[in-house]
């Protein structure tokens, strides 16, 4: 018997599995992930012969639900099953051929920030170190760089996901004058938890930047990362380096983003 397997997968949690076959009468859709204290909601349309809804039998961690499924749309009570925040869950959804329910929240088995900032610092050897604690499922920590008015993301750490106390340290660049780090992470709907600031005065000499017409051609005065915005403010270029060809740019009026400073330049 040939069987037709397909695989949706979610960012971090949870993965959801579809399998099914040609033959078969039934198929199932497996949810994998952790324990966020939030239930699975599902919707569900009568079966390919006019008669039942879709699913038929619902397991959480092999164990098999109680819960009224026979209805257009349900909720998978898992506060029932005395689960530890974090915890690994799957859910399996035994359904019909050719009739699959919806879940219409796969992001309750992602987990969400929860973390506590115990410390945060930044030496001067540009690492910037962060404890935490309370995390309840493995999230990326975004480092962020305040600078040209906004917070940047420079780099990304992926988090241990534990409730108990995590070290992470992360090596940052520079700009003169003064720098100021954080961490971010951000939940399934785009939610951000911020750590605290922390902020240290570089010795680092102040960037320049030269225009040569003739070469199109802006030239720093050490490497550096930049941003070229045009004057409505749309971001046209970016990168790190000690020079930027912006022969691709038509003649107008530009804010140059370097270093620690903002500048307008005009190519012309």
């Amino acid at each position: 018997m040939k069987h037709l397997i397909y695989i949706l997968t979610f960012l971090m949690f949870p993965t959801i599995f579809f399998a099914g076959s040609i033959d078969d009468k039934e198929g199932i859709i497996i949810l994998e992930g952790k324990y966020q204290q939030r239930n699975i909601f599902i919707a569900q349309a009568l079966g390919a012969e006019g008669f039942g809804f879709c699913a038929y039998e619902i397991r959480v961690n092999g164990n098999l639900i109680i819960d009224e499924i026979n209805s257009s749309a349900f909720e998978i009570d898992l506060s029932s099953f005395n689960l530890e925040l974090g915890q690994d869950i799957t859910i399996e959804i035994k359904h019909k051929n050719g009739c699959a329910p919806k879940v219409l929240n796969p992001g309750g088995l992602k987990p969400k920030p929860t973390f506590e900032t115990v410390d945060i610092k930044i030496g001067e050897d540009q690492i910037l170190e962060w404890i935490t604690k309370n995390e309840t499922g493995s999230l990326p920590f975004i480092v962020q760089q305040y600078k040209w008015n906004k917070w940047i993301d420079v780099g990304e750490v992926q988090g241990v996901g534990m409730t108990s106390i995590s070290n992470y340290a992360f090596h940052v660049d520079f700009t003169s004058e003064i720098n100021k780090f954080r961490v971010i992470q951000v939940d399934p709907e785009g939610k951000i938890k911020k750590s605290t600031a922390v902020e240290i005065e570089s010795n680092k000499p102040k960037l320049t930047y030269t225009y040569t017409r003739s070469k199109q051609e802006i030239v720093f005065s050490n490497e550096t990362g930049f941003e070229i915005h045009d004057k409505y403010g749309d971001l046209v270029l970016k990168g790190y380096s000690s020079s930027v060809d912006v022969s691709s740019l038509i003649k107008d009026d530009y804010w140059i983003s370097f270093d620690s400073s903002t500048e307008s330049f005009s190519k012309k």
